[in-house]
């Protein structure tokens, strides 16, 4: 058997690797964007402890 038959008779299982990669990404994007609202917001409307 030559290697082209051979590699393509495997199971790519390298493929669900960018499943947690991706959703890693996604994650850290929202949380970024998330964090520079809330570090933004903070500044233009201080708390009042009065």
């Amino acid at each position: 058997m030559n290697f082209a038959t051979e590699a393509a008779s495997n199971t790519v299982w390298h493929f669900w690797l960018a499943v947690p990669i991706a959703l890693g990404a996604i994650a850290v994007v929202i949380g970024v964007v998330a964090g520079y609202i809330i570090s933004v917001s903070r500044t233009r409307y201080p708390k009042n402890d009065s």
